[in-house]
């Protein structure tokens, strides 16, 4: 929280990466709730003009009706000034991303940049990164990009604490009409808590609400991606596949072969997670996780869309994703995977559109490329599963049977 000293007021500031949907509705607005200055870096021209124009912005939560938390002490810097950039690092009090993996390279140089400038400014005085990015070995890939930008024997690991997290609330897209009423609202769903890696932080972890330091952050990470990801991206592609003229997620997990389908697959990375991380998890806590989540998929008043959890099939069916990362988590925990590999098949089968009828870009490739050259294509490309090695082969032919059984089912051809 701010604190005064004599003459002098001091407001702790929040540098995010990122002025999307999780860093306005999520990272941003638990550290502006808890007295934070917020400095935004981003490079969408007329987001940063207006946050800087009107230092505030509104979430409105979608499962409390009227709800709106208002996030002040706003302002943002445009990601292509570097020296703006490098600045506000050196000074800021903890900085966070939240831009999605593909994105993250782009910003190890600004990062690089400022850490050396703080390092030169004030020594060893380390600044904790949290990466808001859902993505495993966060941490690692980060380190490994920003010792690429900087020079060397550099004390990266003293200057910087690369704390890794586990993002499990829910923002919808906007519609077009939406974004033209407010373009800085943003809609989210109540749930609030940032599950954070304890152990990462080079400082004391920041006293805010919601925060929930985790000892054991892998398990979390991965419960996150192979149970919340995965069941959302099941419910998503099964929901297609039995009627691709549902739009949103809360009328798919209502068709109860789906939901039932779908909590199968969450059911076997649980019990791969129950066996990975017996110290964290058991068929107590998981199945509390498990229902909980079945009912946020329900929440109509959030609004999801089967296009937004399902698009992007390049990226949910790579090998360190939802879908194939928990199928070769269960195998090497000697779970089945047969629920697994249903939710596979569907999404080679997924054609989901957004609001416009418009496939998402990534998709076009995977439809255009990829599908046409068949099942072993995008086991190796896509995938990326090696059939040569003998897990990774029985993972493939799972995917298969399961693909040639749902097309027998729907009377298509695969």
């Amino acid at each position: 929280m701010p604190f005064t000293e004599p003459n002098k007021i001091y407001m702790p500031t929040l540098l995010q990466f990122g002025a999307g949907n999780i860093g306005r509705s999520f990272v941003a607005q638990l550290f502006s709730a808890a007295g934070y200055e917020i400095v935004f870096v981003d490079v969408v021209d007329d987001l940063v003009a207006e946050l800087n124009s009107r230092g505030h912005y509104r979430v409105i939560i979608k499962d409390e009706p009227g709800t709106v938390l208002e996030v002040k002490r706003v302002r943002a810097i445009h990601g292509k000034k570097l020296a703006a950039v490098a600045e506000a690092l050196a000074e800021a009090d903890v900085a966070a991303t939240a831009v999605g993996p593909n994105a993250l390279p782009f910003l190890y140089l600004g990062i690089a940049r400022g850490l050396q400038l703080r390092y030169e400014r004030h020594g060893l005085r380390p600044i904790d990164l949290i990466l808001a990015e859902n993505l495993r070995n966060a941490a690692r890939i980060v380190h490994e990009g920003l010792q690429q930008q900087l020079p060397p024997g550099f004390p990266l690991d003293e200057m910087a604490g690369l704390v890794e997290t586990s993002i499990g609330k829910m923002v919808p897209i906007m519609t077009d009409g939406q974004k033209a009423e407010d373009p800085l609202w943003v809609f989210a769903e109540a749930y609030n808590t940032l599950i954070l890696d304890e152990l990462a932080f080079r400082n004391l972890i920041p006293a805010v609400p919601g925060l929930s330091p985790k000892r054991n952050m892998a398990a979390y990470v991965d419960r996150k991606l192979f149970i919340h990801n995965l069941g959302h991206a099941a419910v998503a592609y099964l929901g297609y596949l039995n009627d691709p003229s549902l739009a949103y997620i809360w009328q798919a997990v209502a068709v109860p072969t789906v939901r039932e389908a779908a909590e199968s697959a969450m059911w076997e990375s649980a019990r791969s997670l129950i066996a990975a991380y017996p110290e964290e998890f058991d068929e107590e806590n998981q199945r509390a996780h498990i229902d909980d989540l079945l009912r946020r998929f329900g929440n109509r008043a959030l609004g999801d869309t089967v296009y937004r959890v399902g698009r992007d099939l390049p990226r949910k069916l790579s090998r360190e994703d939802r879908i194939i990362g928990a199928m070769l988590f269960d195998s090497e925990q000697g779970v089945s995977s047969a629920a697994t590999a249903r939710v596979a098949a569907a999404a080679m089968e997924f054609r989901g559109r957004d609001e416009l009828g418009r496939f998402s870009p990534p998709d076009i490739k995977f439809i255009e490329e990829f599908y046409p050259r068949g099942m072993s294509a995008i086991f190796s490309e896509v995938c990326g599963l090696d059939t040569g090695v003998p897990a990774e082969r029985e993972i493939a032919k799972a995917i298969h049977a399961a693909h040639d059984e749902l097309m027998s089912v729907k009377g298509l051809t695969g």
